[in-house]
């Protein structure tokens, strides 16, 4: 269930450019369908600790599930966008519950020797299935859009007539209270920055509002997180400062990787003139190639240690995203496809590997707290991701007559963006390799 919530985060990206004519909507608009559906995963990943004390596994799984199904059900009949937005909002629900959960088992039920593979294994789910999105999708959404989630719905009852012989009830719980006031704050937090960044396109004041709000609001969170005595999440974590290198470096990476899920397909469809087809099946290889590499990556670094595989994946990744943007105005088809297969090699060997050193840094009794900001940075930073292109793309686009090469151009400033956070991702994390390295 995991991988299909975060299949679906992008397979909606292909469709875009239908999207925008079917519902005569911009850019800016229409990334309201991944951007929506990842502000509620974030939103719902901060309890996750609390609904695996207070809940049975199978009981999260069954209720994830439905959710799940519920949101693909009105999404596969969807006549509008509001509708559409709809379904996408309590399929994040579903998936906030479900992805963390996936984490949980892996970091509590496998052997210490063999936790990198099985979070390498994690990370193909998190960090593949948003790139395996753009090609599921573009091979659906010339027959009609709504097959994505029509598809997606009969696998996912499947999965749960199948987890509900095979999960059983025996994991413990407790009473434990719910911090509602925390969670509303960091709520009000993601929703407000997400929302104002992605206006400014449309309205530079309201936007700044809106950031102002999310920073006070972040603000007081802070300190109502140290201030109770059950907060939704303990932030002594985060004392740690390469656990938060870490942390930031995982982030940066998940805005690139998104990033870049965002502006290819709709360059390859609105620059290159290719069909939703030809551009999903031109994101494939690359897909495949991360799919192989994540736990490969993992294994690596239980023999070599986290900076060999961490270091090679980012530089690759820049040396990557540094191309795309150089021709960004006529790239062809063949480079696109070369220098996503670049961007997956990286993401293989780093994303998983990140997040296993970086909580490899935290205490045993903070790894739970560490695991859920690493969940919830990875969604919100998807989201930023997201919101960031598109809003640089319709600034661009919003600047001329020609709608290929203003999106051209946009795409370029995107992909310039991205070049200069995956430089200071480099730098982030080679300060946190080198702590991390200290403290061992």
């Amino acid at each position: 269930m995991a991988f299909c919530g975060v299949l679906i985060e992008t397979a909606m990206n292909i469709t875009f450019p239908t999207l925008m004519r079917e519902f005569s909507l911009n850019t800016a608009s229409i990334q309201w369908i991944t951007t929506s559906y990842l502000l509620v995963v974030s939103i719902i990943v901060p309890i996750a600790s609390y609904l695996q004390k207070r809940f049975t596994i199978r009981r999260l799984f069954l209720v994830a599930n439905s959710l799940f199904i519920i949101g693909l059900l009105i999404d596969s009949f969807a006549g509008n966008f509001m509708v559409l937005i709809l379904g996408r909002l309590i399929q994040g629900c579903g998936t906030g519950i479900a992805l963390p959960l996936m984490y949980a088992i892996i970091l509590t039920k496998s052997p210490a020797d063999k936790i990198g593979f099985f979070m390498g294994i994690g990370g193909l789910v998190t960090a593949v299935a948003p790139a395996l999105g753009p090609t599921y999708g573009g091979l659906i959404v010339g027959i009609n859009w709504h097959l994505i989630f029509a598809i997606l719905l009969v696998v996912m009852i499947f999965s749960l007539l199948i987890g509900s012989y095979a999960i059983s009830a025996d994991s413990k719980t407790e009473k434990v209270p719910f911090d509602f006031a925390g969670w509303l704050l960091i709520a009000l937090t993601f929703a407000s920055l997400i929302v104002g960044f992605s206006g400014f396109s449309s309205s530079f004041q309201r936007s700044l509002i809106l950031i102002a709000i999310g920073l006070v609001a972040l603000a007081g969170f802070v300190y109502h997180s140290n201030h109770v005595q059950h907060p939704i999440i303990h932030l002594a974590v985060m004392k740690n400062p390469a656990f938060n290198l870490h942390l930031l470096s995982y982030s940066l990476l998940q805005m690139v990787n998104v990033g870049i899920s965002f502006i290819l397909p709709n360059y390859l469809q609105i620059v290159d003139k290719q069909s939703s087809f030809i551009a999903g099946l031109l994101l494939f290889p690359g897909a495949a190639l991360g799919a192989c590499l994540a736990p490969i990556g993992g294994r690596i670094m239980e023999n070599l240690g986290a900076k060999k595989p961490i270091i090679t994946g980012l530089v690759l990744q820049l040396l990557a995203v540094l191309f795309l943007d150089i021709y960004a105005k006529n790239a062809n088809t063949i480079l696109i496809l070369i220098m996503y297969m670049g961007t997956m090699f990286g993401m293989g060997f780093s994303f998983g590997n990140i997040m296993t050193n970086g909580l490899a840094q935290a205490e045993e009794s903070q790894r739970s707290d560490g695991n859920t900001l690493f969940n919830s940075m990875m969604q919100f930073s998807a989201a930023f991701g997201t919101a960031l292109v598109s809003v640089i793309i319709t600034l661009s686009q919003k600047n001329g007559s020609h709608f290929a090469e203003t999106t051209a151009t946009g795409a370029q400033r995107a992909l310039t963006v991205l070049l200069a956070l995956t430089f200071i991702n480099i730098i982030s994390i080679s300060f946190a390799l080198r702590q991390s390295k200290n403290k061992s």
